[in-house]
């Protein structure tokens, strides 16, 4: 084994960054370039996927030059988010669609009318919705001139992030993808574990184009040494969410982690079981290891750190969004104001695309304190919607919840979402969770930690908040959020 560390390429959907850890999880270097959105259409949402490998090799090159040798690498992505791209050149044939991206919306009605929702939940534990991949591949099977022919004749790959930056790190070697970011295309069969030949046929999607689908933790091949002067073996890939929940330690059936990073995505863990929600929320793979799948019900919302950052730079009301924090805390409550972040619609458990945000409560007195603190609540009801959905499908209360990502520094931010959820609120000692749990994997695989029980030794709580709040007050600020939200629903 070759170094005692591990590179984690952390690749979000706003920012490409690079980590080291040590054997004991502690962060040795990090390197990080922010990730321009590119937004051609209402509710289109793309990236330059030249931009990202760019800063992929940027951002790496800059904390190997600081480590020296590492063992292993492990990657976890922005998942759904769809590439397209030429087997003999690498090239991309058109941006990267984005998971935020609503154009396939009009495919997921018509494909829901048709009747075809059941059968969807059932093969992949999701719903129909723009949100994955499977619509996003059909509209550039669609749109890219002679994308559906080419890709019949074997010419193109396909694959989210993580398989595109696998594709380029070992020069066109392995194309492949992992168990987690598979089961969040809307065209693999997580029972079975392999893709769905009735969705791909639903979709229009040729089977060539597709990855061959791995264990989180494995081999996936070397980087070319050009890159970084060696070849480094690549040995565990997750998504985002995916890898958090490895990186808080989430391993047993009941575990409940929610990070707080461009959106907001709490994972339940459900061990061997794959429920059907009744309720809006989705069931997908939570890790798989030698084989063995645990899954995990999912809530997704589009829009947490996003809005402060639309705050910030779209208003121009915060210079940086640590601001927001002594700005909510220093007013006395939220005086009526609501804001309702539907920038690219509603996520679970509404599922309306075509929502659009709004604030509502405005009156003369109210400004930037009010709006930014209206943001941050806003994060915390969202996650109420979650948590009171898990409970309606008959999950068991958490005794806690395992907050991770940007936003879960803010400590005001973090009491109040105690407050609202009534349970207690564990921040880690390590935050960026997502890259961490993708370093374990690479890890595992690599020999650094001999087992998820060894991984789990290494959490260490930061600050606990408990609820201090009235449940009169809680109830009261609840209810003025679901008629807000009530307010811009479309569908």
């Amino acid at each position: 084994m070759a170094g005692g560390s591990i590179l984690a390429i952390d690749q979000g959907t706003t920012s490409t960054r690079a980590m080291v850890f040590d054997q004991n999880a502690k962060v040795l270097a990090v390197a990080q370039k922010e990730l321009p959105q590119i937004f051609p259409a209402d509710g289109w949402v793309e990236h330059d996927p030249e931009e990202i490998w760019n800063a992929t090799i940027a951002v790496c090159r800059e904390v190997l030059a600081k480590v020296g040798d590492v063992a292993a690498i492990g990657i976890t992505n922005q998942r759904e988010t769809t590439v397209l791209w030429e087997r003999r050149s690498g090239k991309p044939l058109h941006n990267a669609i984005v998971w935020q991206d609503r154009r396939g919306a009009a495919l997921c009605q018509k494909l829901e009318q048709a009747g075809n929702g059941a059968l969807v939940q059932k093969v992949t534990g999701l719903l129909l919705d723009p949100y994955f991949s499977a619509s996003k591949i059909a509209w550039l099977m669609e749109n890219v001139p002679g994308a559906r022919q080419k890709a019949e004749a074997g010419e193109l790959a396909i694959g989210t992030i993580d398989t595109f930056l696998l594709w380029r790190l070992t020069g066109g070697k392995v194309h492949a993808s992992d168990a987690t970011n598979a089961s969040r295309t809307m065209l693999f069969d997580i029972h079975r574990q392999q893709w769905s030949e009735k969705l791909l046929a639903l979709f229009g999607v040729s089977r060539k184009l597709l990855p061959e689908v791995r264990d989180c933790s494995g081999d996936y091949g070397v980087t070319e040494p050009s890159l970084f002067d060696r070849a480094i073996p690549i040995a565990g890939i997750a998504g985002d969410q995916q890898a958090a929940a490895v990186g808080q330690a989430c391993f047993s059936p009941g575990m409940v982690k929610s990070t707080y990073g461009t959106g907001c995505f709490v994972l339940n863990n459900t061990g061997e079981t794959a429920p059907v929600s009744r309720n809006r929320l989705v069931t997908t793979v939570a890790l798989r290891l030698a084989g063995k799948v645990t899954y995990a019900v999912e809530g997704s919302i589009f829009i947490a750190g996003a809005g402060v950052q639309w705050i910030r730079d779209g208003l121009g009301l915060v210079h940086n969004a640590g601001e927001t924090e002594a700005m909510a805390a220093a007013l006395p409550g939220n005086a009526g104001v609501y804001l309702v972040p539907a920038f690219t619609g509603l996520g679970a458990p509404y599922w309306d695309p075509a929502a659009r945000g709004a604030i509502f409560g405005l009156t003369r007195d109210v400004g930037r304190p009010q709006i930014a603190r209206a943001m941050l609540e806003a994060v915390c009801y969202q996650t109420r919607d979650l948590m009171e959905a898990m409970a309606a499908d008959g999950t068991p209360k958490p005794t806690s919840l395992r907050v991770d990502g940007g936003m879960s520094r803010n400590n005001w931010l973090m009491q109040f979402l105690a407050d609202m959820l009534d349970i207690p609120v564990e921040r880690p000692v390590i935050t960026e969770t997502t890259a961490l749990g993708a370093a374990y994997l690479a890890g595992l695989k690599a020999g650094l930690w001999s087992s998820t029980e060894d991984i789990a030794t290494h959490w260490q709580s930061d600050r606990l908040f408990q609820p201090a709040m009235k449940s009169s007050e809680r109830e009261k600020l609840y209810a003025g959020w679901k008629d807000a939200v009530q307010r811009v629903r479309r569908s």
